[in-house]
């Protein structure tokens, strides 16, 4: 950018400089040719008094001396006599004798000649003839077009250096604001920039920064709010925990107790996540980088959270089947995220399908992906794109597919909502495969194992 805009000031300063220099060298040539004429035309008319006085030869040559020692001035008397060394062709003397009237000529040499008739009386007619040769006709000319053009080149260059400076303003202005742009889209919400440059971009550097802090502003009153949401929730779930004390010890309670306990931790965990120091995390809207040492075994935790929708499918009847690749599948995301894909995935089939309705949870590893896969017997999703948006789906919140999209996006995976083979809505979500731990290293297993024992 910073060349493109030198290269137009120099494009533009070039054209402007020739559009003066041009019209003005015409004009120093045309004044230089106009003083050496007038010059050599006086030179001529103050030879015409003595013509008029004598016609001796001597006079004529000592008078024609004075007024032009560099003997350019010439007589051409009646009788073919001539005082000097005339350079006018034949036929134009010979025309200005017969006519008697000035005659000027460009001669091919380059030089002008100018004639000027005396009537001498009885007839006669002398000629005066004054040469002018090219070197004095363009006189002073190549010393003005020197000093122009290197008024022009100064200017030029004068432009260049001036557009260059600004160029580098907007540039470095410009690639700032670039690099605030790209640093606040990968999560860094401290990105900030610098105004300067033009109106322009000062401008749009205060209106960014402006955005950014509105955007901390706004992010941390939504995680105030859901903190504050969450915390409002415990009240009923402690009466809920409470109530499921005084139940009697049956199979029913257990399951519910699970539950609960369940209900509970997720629930800390949304107050803990929202009250930590304001980014965005692991589930944010942008991809976070793998490779951070967060990794889970996604056989496990799909294994386990499917046999606990499986006890719940059972008391409603529904057939419920699922099957978990065998092969190791290493998941660069959080247990609890993964955990949540599931969840998320399954309840809405117990949501929007009627109690009896099958369903199947599958998950397959292929060669850089693993694939979960939920497909049930419902009625299906009729307008799947609709169902990807957060808060636009008619039938629901879109909240479960959204926590599914944006834990593909982590690992940079897609969420794809077709017809599947039982007749319903089946549900991919296909997630990138994370490599192994490093040696030293190890899984995210801590929460894990506090779900297996709830559970």
């Amino acid at each position: 950018m910073r060349r493109t805009l030198a290269g137009v000031a120099l494009a533009v300063t070039s054209m402007v400089a020739l559009s003066f220099l041009i019209p003005l060298a015409l004009l120093v040539r045309s004044e230089a040719r106009t003083q050496a004429v007038t010059a050599a035309e006086q030179r001529a008319a103050a030879l015409a008094p003595v013509l008029t006085l004598t016609a001796d030869p001597a006079e004529l040559r000592q008078a024609v001396s004075a007024l032009d020692p560099g003997g350019r001035l010439s007589v051409h008397l009646p009788g073919g006599r001539s005082i000097g060394s005339g350079r006018a062709p034949a036929a134009l003397l010979l025309r200005a004798q017969q006519q008697g009237e000035s005659l000027a000529q460009n001669l091919p040499d380059g030089g002008w000649v100018y004639l000027q008739p005396v009537v001498l009386g009885q007839r006669r007619v002398a000629v005066v003839e004054e040469f002018v040769p090219k070197d004095e006709l363009d006189r002073g000319v190549t010393a003005s077009l020197s000093v122009m053009a290197l008024l022009a080149l100064g200017l030029v260059l004068g432009s260049v250096l001036v557009a260059d400076r600004l160029a580098a303003r907007v540039v470095h202005s410009s690639r700032g604001l670039s690099r605030a742009a790209h640093a606040l889209g990968r999560g860094d919400l401290e990105s900030r920039v610098e105004p300067m440059g033009p109106p322009e971009l000062l401008e749009a550097g205060q209106a960014f920064n402006a955005m950014a802090d509105r955007m901390l502003e706004l992010l941390a009153v939504e995680r105030e709010l859901v903190a504050d949401l969450s915390h409002r929730m415990r009240t009923p779930l402690t009466a809920l925990h409470l109530a499921t004390e005084r139940m009697g010890p049956t199979p029913d309670n257990a399951r519910i107790t699970a539950a609960v306990a369940h209900l509970e931790s997720e629930l800390h965990a949304v107050i803990t996540a929202a009250r930590t120091p304001l980014a965005i995390g692991h589930m944010g809207t942008v991809p976070r980088p793998a490779g951070e040492g967060v990794l889970c075994p996604a056989t496990e935790v799909v294994r386990r959270r499917g046999g606990f929708w499986a006890t719940l499918a059972e008391q409603q009847d529904r057939r419920c089947l699922v099957q978990v690749t065998a092969e190791e599948a290493l998941v660069d995301l959080p247990e609890d995220d993964l955990a949540a894909v599931v969840d998320a995935l399954v309840g809405n089939v117990f949501r929007h399908t009627d109690p009896g309705t099958a369903f199947a949870v599958r998950l397959v590893r292929a060669a850089q992906v693993v694939v979960l896969t939920v497909e049930d017997a419902g009625p299906g999703i009729p307008d799947p794109d609709d169902a990807l948006v957060r808060g636009a789906s008619a039938a629901s919140t879109g909240l479960g597919l959204d926590i599914a999209r944006r834990a593909a996006a982590a690992t940079r995976g897609t969420v794809e909502i077709r017809r599947g083979p039982m007749g319903g809505a089946q549900v991919s979500v296909t997630f990138g495969l994370a490599s192994a731990p490093p040696r030293g290293g190890r899984l995210n297993r801590r929460r894990g194992r506090a779900r297996r024992a709830r559970a």
